[in-house]
């Protein structure tokens, strides 16, 4: 996106306040030029301004269409943008939005990334799936534009020949796949059978008849065929009562037809998941928390099925180790959103911002009745919007307090599944909490409307956290780190965290721990290293993932995890959890093995078992591999010894045998 180089303002028939030179100054323009009637009497300012070239920023977003057709009819298309200081700052009962509308016009120069896609074909093959005249009805009107078969699931009392789609009786038994990659099985399936004179009748069922289509409209009344069916592209679930719900369903089905562009909105890094280990199972949490089933095991990794993730966002909110990432956009962007934002907030005459993250479908309807009928946000509130609320973890929580804003908040919406934000905002609270601070300041808002938002917003007895911004550079796990070690510089010990927290110590309990190292081996990041001079266990706890492969790999249940978030330096550091000076061979001194692992060993055998009683078997024990081989081939009851090997016959041998034949 290019930068801005005009800048046109309008105060909507001096509805709000507006200050065109600290405007210009946070878009980086020095003319502004301020209209109060920019779409009507004053549309003439804005023709001048997309006629002279250059690009061209427009903060009126209501009348976004009529902008961009007249910037089409002048060629100028690629350099306007718009943006809106209106509904979300310039309509409130605060007295000075101006702070706030210089940080959401500095947001729009910030170059937003563009998101991977794929092209979706649906060529417009539907199944109907009914119980009543209602799934007819949409089978005659769906038949016009696509191509229809509906299955009834019981033969319907009469029923005319029709030419316009199929006709059957069955029971879908399995269903998988997405828009133009349906498949479902029929169990009892009975095709109608077209006959000449009388009721058409049906053939005789079948079971695990297989369908394949595009588009599915279920207004059968039973259960959906997939979770969270509202998220499946192409399926669309309605109930046969409720008739507003099935002629809007009957209508989206309709429009899907031709090639659709389907965001990638996930980003994965298999070599970094730390689901599973040589069999021993770690994280879950994106297996766990996936509402639409698009994520599944595939070996030591987990599988994103790109064609069923619906975008949510919730696996790369609980993600401890970041391989699952959103990338629509990339949480990288939102970090520097946050700090632009308040940064200008501030520089503009700001005092403690706070951040409201929502959606657009839901909360930016909200935001627009509040200013439209209400009192608006106030001034202080700067709304994010994101492409999903459930997207928001404790990290983007914690980093917009390590920004500069002094209260981070959740909009959800009525259809938001607040699995994931819940958990997240624990974490977030609990290192509020630890470092001292309210926690309070991070909360989830579900308003029933517009007033109720209002009332929670312009309610604040919080006092505020005072800290030096930070720059938000890195990982989720490392910005995290940055901004708690900024909120709470004084804290010392490690503060406590919620089970299933992302942070973590590993704890061995030495007395069963024998130093056998599988823990080393699986650990998928390296936090549990080894020394290469003694049996010995290093951890490096602000690598921890919190996965527990090592607790479920010991053999001897040595390890238990201690979710915590330590910001001291040591954590960055590897410590020393055990170690055990080695066993010195007593043949050659070499060191190898455990001490007390190779003495309790002997303690246990020798004279014990019939083996090590009355022979030289437990010094075995007490050798290295080389010395070991050595003793066994060696002694007198070697494995490996044959017969006595026959002396080697020479040359003089075999003259003095001819010289006695001759004899």
């Amino acid at each position: 996106m290019p930068d801005i180089k005009r800048l046109l303002v309008c105060d909507c028939a001096g509805s709000m306040a507006l200050n065109p030179e600290t405007l210009g100054k946070a878009a980086g323009v020095e003319g502004v030029t301020a209209c109060s009637f920019l779409c009507t009497d004053q549309v003439q300012v804005a023709t001048d301004a997309l006629s002279e070239g250059g690009d061209v920023t427009i903060a009126c977003r209501q009348e976004a269409d009529f902008f961009e057709n007249l910037a089409e009819e002048l060629g100028a298309s690629e350099r306007l943008q718009t943006v809106d200081i209106r509904d979300r700052a310039g309509w409130t009962d605060d007295e000075n939005a101006i702070p706030k509308q210089a940080a959401l016009l500095a947001e729009i120069a910030l170059p937003r990334p563009q998101t991977p896609s794929r092209d979706v074909t649906s060529e417009g093959v539907c199944l109907i799936l009914g119980a009543d005249e209602t799934a007819l009805t949409a089978a005659k009107r769906l038949s016009d534009v696509l191509a229809v078969t509906c299955i009834m699931t019981e033969a319907p009392d009469f029923v005319r020949p029709v030419n316009s789609y199929d006709l059957a009786i069955g029971n879908i038994s399995k269903a998988s796949g997405t828009i133009g990659k349906f498949e479902v099985i029929v169990d009892q399936y009975a095709p109608m059978q077209r006959t000449g004179r009388g009721d058409p009748g049906f053939l005789a069922p079948k079971d695990g008849a297989r369908s394949r289509c595009d588009i599915i409209l279920d207004i059968s009344g039973q259960a959906p065929l997939f979770p969270a069916p509202e998220k499946r592209d192409g399926y669309f679930h309605a109930d046969p009562n409720d008739k507003l719900g099935v002629e809007r369903a009957i209508f989206d089905a309709s429009q899907m037809v031709g090639t659709f562009e389907k965001p990638l909105y996930i980003r994965f890094d298999p070599s970094i998941c730390a689901h599973s280990r040589a069999q021993q199972t770690g994280c879950n949490k994106c297996l766990n928390i996936c509402p639409t089933g698009a994520i599944s095991p595939a070996g030591d990794v987990v599988f994103i099925d790109e064609n069923i993730c619906a975008g949510c966002g919730a696996c790369a909110a609980v993600c401890p180790s970041g391989a699952a990432s959103y990338d629509d956009p990339s949480v990288d962007y939102l970090f520097r959103r946050l700090r632009i934002l308040s940064q200008t907030f501030r520089d503009a005459g700001g005092v403690s911002p706070r951040v409201l993250f929502h959606d657009e479908e839901h909360g930016g309807e909200m935001i627009r009745l509040s200013a439209r009928f209400g009192r608006g946000l106030p001034a202080d509130v700067i709304p994010v919007d994101v492409s999903n609320v459930e997207g928001v973890g404790h990290a983007e929580l914690i980093a917009a307090m390590g920004v500069g804003f002094t209260e981070a908040l959740l909009l959800a919406g009525p259809k938001t599944d607040l699995t994931a934000p819940e958990t997240e905002i624990e974490i977030a609270r609990a290192i509020l909490e630890g470092g001292g601070h309210n926690p309070e300041l991070v909360r989830l808002l579900r308003p029933e409307a517009p007033d109720d938002l209002e009332a929670i917003l312009y309610d604040r007895p919080i006092e505020p956290i005072k800290v030096e911004p930070i720059l938000p550079l890195g990982s989720r796990r490392d910005v995290t780190r940055l901004a708690s070690a900024t909120l709470s510089p004084h804290v010392e010990a490690p503060i406590e965290l919620p089970e299933g927290a992302p942070y973590g110590a590993v704890v061995i309990d030495k007395e069963l721990c024998t130093l056998c190292l599988s823990c080393i081996s699986l650990c998928p990041v390296g936090a549990l290293t080894d020394h290469a001079d003694r049996p010995a266990v290093n951890f490096q706890e602000s690598a921890c993932l919190q996965c527990g492969i090592c607790k479920s790999t010991c053999p001897e249940s040595a390890i238990t995890l201690k979710p915590q978030l330590n910001l001291s330096k040591q954590a960055i550091i590897p410590q020393m959890l055990h170690e055990e000076e080695p066993f010195e061979c007593i043949e050659c001194g070499k060191p190898f093995g455990v001490k007390s692992t190779i003495n309790k060993v002997v303690e246990k055998l020798e004279g014990k078992h019939w083996m090590y009683t009355n022979s030289d078997n437990s010094k075995l024990i007490q050798m290295c591999d080389d010395c070991r081989v050595r003793a066994q081939y060696h002694g007198d009851n070697s494995p490996f010894q044959a017969g006595e090997r026959p002396k080697i016959r020479t040359t003089d041998d075999y003259l003095a045998g001819k010289l006695d034949d001759t004899e």
